[in-house]
Protein backbone atom coordinates (compact mmCIF):
# COMPACT_ATOMS: atom_id res chain seq x y z
CA UNK A 1 0.00 0.00 0.00
CA UNK A 2 1.30 3.47 -0.77
CA UNK A 3 2.26 6.10 1.75
CA UNK A 4 1.44 9.54 1.19
CA UNK A 5 3.48 12.69 2.58
CA UNK A 6 1.64 16.00 2.78
CA UNK A 7 4.70 18.73 2.02
CA UNK A 8 3.76 22.41 3.42
CA UNK A 9 6.48 24.79 2.32
CA UNK A 10 7.59 28.21 3.80
CA UNK A 11 3.71 28.98 5.07
CA UNK A 12 5.21 31.63 7.06
CA UNK A 13 4.75 35.24 8.34
CA UNK A 14 7.06 37.04 6.09
CA UNK A 15 4.69 36.39 3.01
CA UNK A 16 1.43 37.56 4.63
CA UNK A 17 0.14 41.32 5.26
CA UNK A 18 2.45 43.30 7.49
CA UNK A 19 5.46 40.40 6.16
CA UNK A 20 8.36 42.12 4.58
CA UNK A 21 6.98 40.13 1.36
CA UNK A 22 3.97 39.52 1.62
CA UNK A 23 2.18 37.48 -1.84
CA UNK A 24 -0.91 37.32 -4.02
CA UNK A 25 -3.86 35.44 -2.70
CA UNK A 26 -1.92 34.66 0.36
CA UNK A 27 -5.15 34.30 2.78
CA UNK A 28 -7.17 32.09 0.06
CA UNK A 29 -4.01 30.06 -0.21
CA UNK A 30 -3.63 29.80 3.60
CA UNK A 31 -7.39 28.18 3.51
CA UNK A 32 -6.76 25.75 0.43
CA UNK A 33 -3.52 24.16 2.44
CA UNK A 34 -5.37 24.04 6.36
CA UNK A 35 -7.93 22.36 3.70
CA UNK A 36 -5.13 19.68 2.64
CA UNK A 37 -3.42 19.34 5.88
CA UNK A 38 -7.44 18.44 7.02
CA UNK A 39 -7.45 15.83 4.00
CA UNK A 40 -4.08 14.19 4.64
CA UNK A 41 -5.10 13.73 8.54
CA UNK A 42 -8.46 12.26 7.18
CA UNK A 43 -6.65 9.29 5.31
CA UNK A 44 -3.64 9.01 7.80
CA UNK A 45 -0.97 10.68 5.12
CA UNK A 46 2.07 12.31 7.14
CA UNK A 47 1.90 16.12 6.99
CA UNK A 48 5.33 17.70 7.03
CA UNK A 49 6.24 21.36 7.43
CA UNK A 50 8.64 22.90 5.97
CA UNK A 51 10.59 26.81 7.18
CA UNK A 52 12.86 28.35 5.44
CA UNK A 53 15.40 29.93 7.79
CA UNK A 54 18.19 32.77 7.14
CA UNK A 55 20.84 34.60 8.16
CA UNK A 56 19.39 37.09 10.88
CA UNK A 57 20.69 40.05 8.39
CA UNK A 58 18.33 38.52 5.54
CA UNK A 59 15.64 40.72 4.78
CA UNK A 60 12.98 37.30 4.95
CA UNK A 61 12.96 34.88 7.13
CA UNK A 62 15.56 36.36 9.31
CA UNK A 63 16.39 33.86 12.21
CA UNK A 64 14.43 34.85 15.36
CA UNK A 65 12.14 37.32 13.46
CA UNK A 66 8.52 37.06 13.72
CA UNK A 67 8.62 36.85 9.81
CA UNK A 68 10.46 33.49 9.82
CA UNK A 69 7.75 31.78 11.65
CA UNK A 70 5.89 29.56 10.79
CA UNK A 71 1.99 30.78 10.19
CA UNK A 72 -0.06 29.94 13.66
CA UNK A 73 -2.63 28.74 12.20
CA UNK A 74 -0.31 25.71 10.47
CA UNK A 75 0.99 24.90 13.39
CA UNK A 76 -2.52 24.95 14.78
CA UNK A 77 -3.66 22.33 12.29
CA UNK A 78 -0.71 20.07 12.46
CA UNK A 79 0.85 20.30 15.69
CA UNK A 80 2.68 16.84 15.72
CA UNK A 81 4.38 17.52 12.10
CA UNK A 82 7.40 17.52 11.53
CA UNK A 83 9.75 20.93 10.39
CA UNK A 84 12.35 20.43 8.19
CA UNK A 85 14.52 23.46 8.46
CA UNK A 86 16.29 24.48 5.65
CA UNK A 87 18.19 27.56 4.01
CA UNK A 88 17.81 26.77 0.12
CA UNK A 89 15.01 26.61 -2.52
CA UNK A 90 15.23 22.91 -2.54
CA UNK A 91 13.33 21.55 0.77
CA UNK A 92 15.54 18.37 0.14
CA UNK A 93 19.23 20.16 0.17
CA UNK A 94 21.26 19.89 3.75
CA UNK A 95 18.17 18.91 5.18
CA UNK A 96 17.11 15.78 6.98
CA UNK A 97 13.78 15.62 4.64
CA UNK A 98 14.93 12.16 2.79
CA UNK A 99 15.22 10.46 6.17
CA UNK A 100 12.29 11.78 7.55
CA UNK A 101 10.56 10.14 4.12
CA UNK A 102 12.31 7.06 4.76
CA UNK A 103 11.41 6.76 7.88
CA UNK A 104 7.43 7.37 7.00
CA UNK A 105 7.88 5.05 4.13
CA UNK A 106 6.73 7.62 1.87
CA UNK A 107 6.28 7.00 -1.81
CA UNK A 108 3.93 9.39 -2.67
CA UNK A 109 4.94 13.31 -2.10
CA UNK A 110 2.03 16.14 -2.22
CA UNK A 111 3.58 18.96 -2.50
CA UNK A 112 1.81 23.02 -1.79
CA UNK A 113 3.19 25.98 -0.02
CA UNK A 114 4.76 29.16 -1.04
CA UNK A 115 6.82 30.36 -3.75
CA UNK A 116 5.62 28.01 -6.61
CA UNK A 117 8.41 29.31 -8.64
CA UNK A 118 11.28 28.92 -6.20
CA UNK A 119 10.53 26.63 -3.23
CA UNK A 120 7.66 24.79 -4.39
CA UNK A 121 8.95 23.71 -7.95
CA UNK A 122 12.51 23.18 -7.11
CA UNK A 123 11.52 20.63 -4.54
CA UNK A 124 9.37 18.91 -6.25
CA UNK A 125 11.73 18.65 -9.55
CA UNK A 126 14.58 17.72 -7.09
CA UNK A 127 17.10 15.29 -7.44
CA UNK A 128 15.83 13.97 -4.23
CA UNK A 129 12.29 13.37 -5.55
CA UNK A 130 13.53 10.21 -7.89
CA UNK A 131 12.11 7.55 -5.14
CA UNK A 132 8.38 9.27 -5.34
CA UNK A 133 5.70 10.00 -7.18
CA UNK A 134 5.04 13.47 -7.07
CA UNK A 135 2.37 15.93 -7.44
CA UNK A 136 1.57 19.80 -7.06
CA UNK A 137 -1.30 21.07 -4.91
CA UNK A 138 -1.71 24.35 -7.72
CA UNK A 139 -4.63 25.69 -5.69
CA UNK A 140 -2.30 25.63 -2.69
CA UNK A 141 0.05 27.57 -4.03
CA UNK A 142 1.13 31.16 -4.50
CA UNK A 143 3.58 33.62 -5.06
CA UNK A 144 4.46 37.64 -5.55
CA UNK A 145 1.48 37.51 -8.64
CA UNK A 146 -0.73 35.15 -10.67
CA UNK A 147 1.05 34.93 -13.84
CA UNK A 148 4.21 34.54 -12.38
CA UNK A 149 2.48 31.19 -10.49
CA UNK A 150 0.92 29.95 -13.68
CA UNK A 151 4.13 30.20 -15.59
CA UNK A 152 5.89 28.39 -12.68
CA UNK A 153 3.32 25.40 -13.07
CA UNK A 154 3.38 25.23 -16.74
CA UNK A 155 7.33 25.37 -17.07
CA UNK A 156 6.85 22.06 -14.63
CA UNK A 157 4.23 19.84 -15.72
CA UNK A 158 6.11 17.63 -17.80
CA UNK A 159 7.82 16.75 -14.60
CA UNK A 160 5.30 16.93 -12.04
CA UNK A 161 1.23 15.95 -11.91
CA UNK A 162 -1.30 18.17 -10.45
CA UNK A 163 -4.36 17.35 -8.38
CA UNK A 164 -6.85 18.48 -6.34
CA UNK A 165 -7.37 18.00 -2.30
CA UNK A 166 -10.20 16.31 -2.85
CA UNK A 167 -8.19 13.34 -4.95
CA UNK A 168 -4.46 13.86 -3.28
CA UNK A 169 -4.68 11.58 -0.78
CA UNK A 170 -6.95 8.82 -2.32
CA UNK A 171 -5.33 4.95 -1.62
CA UNK A 172 -3.42 3.55 -4.42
Amino acid sequence: MSQTALLVIDVQNDYFDNGSFPLWNADETLKEIFNAIQAAKEQDAAVILVQHVAASESPLFAEGSEGVKLHQSILDAAPDAPIVTKAHADAFQETNLTQLLEELEVDRLVICGMMTQNCVTHTAISDAVDPYQVSILADACTTREQLLHLIALEAIKTKVTYTEIKYAFERV
